[in-house]
């Protein structure tokens, strides 16, 4: 066991865990932030998708003891009130149907329109691509990331 110190959502947390210990379980199972989803625990289906240090990575397949220090946001640190430009757009434009993959979906949006806030289409799909929507609502969610876009904008 190691004792490792993660700057999550803001604060800083101290835990006691295995420093291989994959951070998606450290953030579900030690922290209690249960918004990022496991799913196929490969990295290959975004479920698990979190922010470090601004980047989306696959929580699943990532040792804890590689984050130690970076900045990690999680769904539940996206905004305090559920009201992040991405969050509403997929409210407004009914995006979730199971809603299991959502948080992914959402925190690789996220990280789309921060880096450019104008996607195309195109843009778009390479940057959700590696998500998987079992309900198939990938045109519910492109539609959502250009209203967030233009939410962003004005």
């Amino acid at each position: 066991m190691a004792r490792l110190t993660l700057k999550v959502n803001g604060k800083r947390r101290i835990v006691d865990v295995s420093e291989d210990t994959p951070l998606l379980w450290v953030l579900r199972e030690h922290l209690d932030l249960t918004g990022t989803k496991y799913a196929c625990g490969i990295g290959q289906c975004g479920a698990c998708t979190v922010h470090i240090n601004g980047e989306p990575m696959r929580s699943c397949a990532l040792p804890v003891s590689v984050v130690e220090g970076a900045n990690i946001v999680t769904i539940e640190g996206l905004s305090r009130e559920g009201d992040h430009p991405v969050q509403e757009a997929w409210k407004e434009t009914d995006v979730p149907q199971c809603g299991f993959c959502q948080a992914g979906q959402i925190m690789t949006a996220a990280s789309l329109l921060r880096k450019n806030p104008n996607p195309t289409d195109a843009d778009i799909d390479t940057a959700m691509a590696g998500n998987i929507c079992r309900c198939g609502t990938y045109n519910r969610i492109r539609e959502a990331i250009h209203l967030a876009a233009k939410k962003s904008r004005s």
